[in-house]
């Protein structure tokens, strides 16, 4: 039976309807991708500035959309407060966008970094439930309910700036981020400052060493020097100059609260290294006593006295010191006394 020509004709029609239906939707998904990298390129930090129009659009693409996206949450007018730590966190988060797109050159298109900020993004703050801040949220290709489908950092996590950044995104994005890339402490242009410096005072250096005469001659500044060295090495400082984490940090459950030990091995805040470095300074400045000073001391009830309250003080302190690590940690550490005893 013959097909008549009306037919055709309106078949015809309808299939170069949805043709090209389909062509502007995809042509939609891929302006939008086009323009997110040219943000992307003209930001220094790799990290695009959201809007609430922008993320209308990206919102109005279909699940799964080509790219998922991860998003600090920033508010200008709560930098003055030291306690968020939201300045040091957007910076943060500036370094992981950029490590990402350092290590993934070729393979970068499927992730993106947002921050939106709340003065001008108030729209968007509402959609996503934020009402409190320091706030990271993951939003997945297939989210289509950006308060159940997104996934939000625990605050706590975020005291491990960059680089627990980098696992979250690894681990609940199943993104690759690679290392961070942090600039140097000292720039080419101040270490070049140091050597002038360094090569005009070298012959007055130069003539009071061969003298004798500089602190480095002075016993007590040596001194000084190996005590502030050992209380550097336990307190675990260097791990808090490289990952920059803040001496305490604000309870989540009460803000008017601050929170000085953080209950958990992931991570260690300043107050806690400082805590411990001073109790192990004590039981090394008693031991040094006792092996230096109280030996040369002629009264031998003098002495007896002096030992047995430094090995008291000396017990106390490391027993406080295994006390937060089991607390930390969940691990017990028990004293060991033989069977036979």
């Amino acid at each position: 039976m013959a097909i008549p020509k009306s037919l055709t004709l309106t078949l015809i029609s309808i299939f170069l309807l949805l043709n090209h239906s389909s062509s502007f939707v995809d042509g939609g998904a891929g302006d939008i991708l086009a323009e997110l990298i040219h943000l992307r390129s003209q930001s220094p930090t790799a990290a695009i500035h959201l809007s609430d129009h922008l993320l209308r659009r990206i919102l109005s693409l279909d699940t799964p959309r080509p790219f998922s996206f991860l998003i600090f949450f920033d508010a200008k007018q709560l930098h003055s407060k030291p306690e968020l730590s939201l300045p040091t966190l957007k910076s943060e988060f500036s370094l992981l966008s950029s490590s990402f797109l350092t290590n993934n050159p070729e393979v970068n298109n499927n992730f993106f970094f947002f921050t939106i900020e709340f003065s001008e993004s108030q729209n968007s703050f509402a959609l996503f439930g934020v009402n409190s801040l320091p706030h990271l949220r993951l939003i997945p290709n297939s989210a289509t309910d950006l308060k159940k489908d997104s996934i939000q950092m625990d605050g706590s996590d975020l005291a491990r700036l960059a680089e627990s950044m980098a696992e979250f995104v690894e681990a609940k994005g199943k993104v690759n981020v690679g290392p961070i890339h942090r600039p140097p402490m000292i720039s080419k242009k101040q270490m070049s400052v140091i050597v002038v410096v360094g090569l005009a005072l070298s012959p007055f250096l130069l003539k009071k060493i061969v003298s004798g005469d500089t602190l480095l001659h002075d016993k007590y500044v040596w001194m000084l020097g190996s005590i502030f060295v050992y209380f550097f090495s336990v307190s675990g400082a260097m791990h808090n100059i490289i990952r920059k984490m803040p001496m305490f940090m604000m309870d989540r459950e009460d803000p008017g609260k601050l929170v000085f030990f953080y209950q958990g091995s992931g991570m260690q805040l300043g107050a806690e290294g400082f805590a411990v470095g001073f109790l192990y300074t004590i039981v090394g400045l008693l031991l040094a006593f006792m092996t230096n000073v109280l030996v040369r001391v002629k009264s031998r009830t003098l002495q007896r006295v002096v030992m047995i309250t430094a090995l008291f003080v000396s017990f106390w302190a490391v027993k406080k010191v295994i006390q937060l690590d089991n607390w930390k940690t969940g691990y017990g550490v028990h004293a060991y006394w033989p069977s036979s005893w």
